[in-house]
């Protein structure tokens, strides 16, 4: 079972940046697609970011287009989620998941996660 790790989760004020990374554990991260899901108090996980093995396809919802970046380093079995003008409803335990089948933007398509890193936005 792949093992991953996430940091880079703090608290930033409205308007600011933060940059997630996930280190994987296994060789193979480089072979399946990775996501995002944040997860509020009270709420479930929604994806905020999904990325192809090949780096050549990214998938965002509306919330955060044009505000998150997600990237990929296989040679180091991480990837990154660069954010970018925080919100405070952005604040959440951010959690990376390796990709299984299924729809990107489904959690259930998910089969690995990590323990997940705080981020809160204040106002």
């Amino acid at each position: 079972q792949v093992q991953l790790v996430e940091s880079g989760g703090g608290l930033v004020q409205a308007g600011g940046s933060l940059r997630l990374s996930c280190a994987a554990s296994d060789r193979t991260f480089s072979y399946y697609p990775m996501g995002w899901f944040p997860q509020a108090s009270g709420k479930e996980r929604e994806i905020v970011a999904a990325i192809s093995w090949s780096r050549n396809d990214t998938y965002y919802p509306d919330s955060v287009k044009g505000r998150f970046i997600l990237s990929r380093d296989n040679a180091k079995n991480t990837v990154y989620l660069q954010m970018n003008n925080l919100k405070p409803e952005d604040t959440a335990v951010y959690y990376c998941a390796r990709y299984s089948s299924g729809s990107y933007y489904l959690e259930s398509s998910y089969d690995s996660w990590g323990q997940g890193t705080q981020v809160t936005v204040s106002s």
